[in-house]
């Protein structure tokens, strides 16, 4: 059984006439943490809704556990997640935001589910499941949208700037979660940062984009 979870083939993307994402031949090992890398405006985040299946590309081909994707068909969405730089959360409490998932999936064990998750990014649950969703900074609204991430284990983390809006001790909570989940669950994580440092700290290997092309 072949270890490659994405591949993407002459893929690319135009938006308004203009290409910004032009990859011939990419893949992703299973139980990977990758890194994207590059200037704004070199592709990283078009990358990131393809590989969410939340866009289809232009022109090419994307295969996904070795099975060619149709992006319309969104059972896949279930196994992807996607984390962006301003996180959404649900007018209610940290608890019940980070159960939310957990609940649509007709999940067992929810409470005990979302308190290992909080723990996993530095939150104390006893301080923050009935805390609401106005009370929270903005690193820590950044964390509670990752343990509600953490909480589903999906098969792919897609993390776009997890750590703009974190100071270092919270920066350091998010990459030993990442790599927990990776460890524990065999999760693959895409992740895109400026913060190049760390990137190099979490990511098994680093692409760099320049221009919507790949060197990896």
């Amino acid at each position: 059984m072949s270890d490659v979870l994405y591949r993407l083939s002459n893929v690319t993307q135009c938006y308004g006439g203009k290409t910004v994402l032009d990859v011939s031949d990419f893949s992703i090992s299973k139980g990977a943490i990758v890194g994207l890398a590059g200037h704004n405006g070199s592709g990283k985040s078009t990358m990131m809704r393809i590989l969410a299946f939340l866009e289809s590309p232009a022109s090419g081909e994307i295969f996904y556990d070795g099975k060619r994707v149709d992006v319309a068909n969104t059972d896949l969405r279930r196994e992807v997640s996607l984390l962006t730089q301003e996180p959404y959360l649900l007018k209610r409490t940290v608890g019940r935001n980070v159960a939310y998932g957990l609940e649509l999936r007709g999940a067992d064990n929810i409470e005990s589910t979302v308190r290992d998750s909080l723990n996993m990014v530095g939150l104390d649950p006893d301080l923050f499941m009935s805390r609401q969703w106005y009370e929270l900074s903005g690193g820590e609204a950044q964390r509670v949208a990752f343990a509600a991430r953490l909480a589903i284990n999906p098969r792919v983390l897609l993390l776009d700037e997890p750590t703009a809006s974190l100071d270092r001790e919270s920066t350091l909570l998010i990459r030993e979660a990442a790599a927990k989940v990776r460890d524990k669950c065999g999760t693959t994580l895409v992740i895109v940062s400026h913060d190049q440092s760390w990137l190099e700290e979490v990511s098994d290997v680093i692409c760099r984009f320049s221009m919507g092309t790949i060197k990896q």
